[in-house]
């Protein structure tokens, strides 16, 4: 049988933004039973008095305190290098046969440039994207012409973040990080990952405040070892 303080917190983790407010401290509790209440009855299936709400809420808030805390610690503190790219074009083709061969072809003509270009791909279900430094846009444009053009975005930079090997191991540390630039309303225009590195794009505009705010994360967590 589903409790009260079950049924308070799987409302809770349905609002990533409302459980950060507890954690912080700025919600008022009582208000916030109100609100929620007739969520928790419908789940519930029964009435609940508002007292019972706001004993589970204040039974949750250290928890999450302390997860939260636990997730950003063991991460954040252990993150490496954080590399900035700047004059960015996203490009994004609709899956075909053809495209494979396209990637290969304006991989090899970068390697004969021999010079710092950046150029990265990634392969979704109907479709991928291919990041590159603007100077390369029209070669791109050029040997994927024949090709199915979804999206085109100009004037982006890269934060490149190395994290350490123990991440995957510690559920949502991608919340984490990316709820830090949502609370600054920079908006995430692309995301690229592997096991142990993510590249985020953003407006240029944005790719100062943007990185000023994972280095102080790193910053204030570092200190606090």
């Amino acid at each position: 049988m589903t409790t009260i303080p079950a049924a308070v917190e799987r409302v809770i983790k349905k609002k990533p933004f409302l459980e950060s407010a507890l954690i912080e401290g700025i919600v008022n509790l009582s208000a916030l039973s109100r609100k929620i209440k007739d969520e928790i009855e419908e789940e519930l299936g029964k009435k609940v008095n508002d007292g019972a709400i706001i004993m589970a809420l204040n039974r949750l808030v250290p928890r999450l305190e302390l997860i939260s805390a636990m997730k950003l610690q063991k991460v954040i503190e252990n993150i490496g290098d954080i590399v900035v790219r700047s004059n960015l074009s996203d490009y994004a083709y609709a899956n075909s046969k053809s495209l494979l061969s396209g990637q290969m072809k304006l991989l090899e003509k970068i390697t004969d440039m021999n010079n710092d270009a950046f150029c990265t791909f990634s392969q979704g279900v109907s479709e991928t994207t291919i990041v590159v430094s603007a100077s390369l846009g029209g070669m791109v444009e050029e040997i994927f012409a024949h090709e199915t053009l979804v999206n085109k975005t100009e004037n982006l930079s890269s934060i490149t973040v190395k994290l350490p090997a123990e991440n995957s191991i510690y559920p949502g540390v991608y919340y984490c990080i990316f709820k830090e630039l949502a609370w600054d309303n920079i908006n995430i225009s692309e995301v690229i990952s592997t096991t142990n590195e993510f590249t985020v794009l953003v407006a240029s505009k944005d790719i100062q405040k943007a990185f000023s705010i994972l280095m102080d994360s790193k910053r204030m967590f570092s200190s606090n070892r």
